[in-house]
């Protein structure tokens, strides 16, 4: 039997891990004009619905990722151009969550989307679904380019794939992507990092700030 003081301690820890820690910030109040549309908070996503752990669309991270993240807006500005985001910090229980899912081979009622040409039973070995994610610390996001116009709603730029799909076409190196995609990954990743973040092989939308400020430590706080 838990004695009341064991019990008082389990709560309290319970407690803490649902709150937000004092080193994340909702980036959208440091990078003025920040397009968000959190993906896993709805049902447009490789799993097709809520992802555990988002509750809000707010796109969190840590304060050094979010004023870095700031610059580069700041220096996209002079093109008429900014930042669009899909994913930022990722509690540990929507990592878990796409680990089930992964797991699951019946369900592929996405796959046509955002895997088109792979086999759900492949995503682990490829590279695609880790049992852990760099998200998890705060400081890396999935992040796009869009275009403003006077009076017009932001247009997201060509990158040649679409965010999250699984696919060696996503590298930002492929070069089955038309020219201006091509040139469009590159003005991403040339503005990213200037400004300190490390893009991922993998996907041209995957980029952590070099110089991260929780490395090694996965947070499980909601997204709210």
């Amino acid at each position: 039997m838990l004695t009341i003081a064991a019990s008082l301690l389990i709560t309290s820890a319970a407690h803490a891990a649902e709150q937000r820690p004092s080193g994340f910030v909702d980036a959208s109040t440091l990078v003025p004009g920040l397009v968000v549309e959190m993906r896993y908070a709805g049902a447009h996503n490789f799993v097709g619905g809520p992802v555990d752990g988002y509750e809000k669309p707010v796109c969190l991270l840590s304060r050094p990722a979010a004023e870095a993240l700031a610059q580069v807006q700041r220096d996209l500005a002079a093109q008429k151009l900014g930042l669009k985001v899909f994913d930022c910090y990722r509690p540990a229980r929507a990592v878990a969550h796409f680990a089930r899912w992964a797991r699951d081979v019946r369900d592929i009622r996405a796959k046509g989307e955002f895997y088109p040409a792979v086999d759900k039973r492949d995503l682990f070995r490829l590279g695609y679904i880790s049992p852990q994610s760099g998200h998890s610390r705060g400081s890396t996001v999935d992040i796009s380019l869009v275009r403003h116009a006077d009076g017009a709603e932001p247009v997201e730029l060509d990158m040649g794939t679409p965010f999250d799909t699984f696919s060696p076409r996503s590298s930002p190196g492929d070069t089955s992507v038309s020219a201006e995609a091509r040139r469009n990954r590159a003005l991403l990743a040339d503005a990213m990092r200037r400004h300190g973040f490390v893009r991922y092989v993998k996907e041209w939308w995957h980029f952590t700030l070099g110089n991260e400020p929780f490395r090694g430590t996965y947070f499980d706080f909601p997204v709210r």
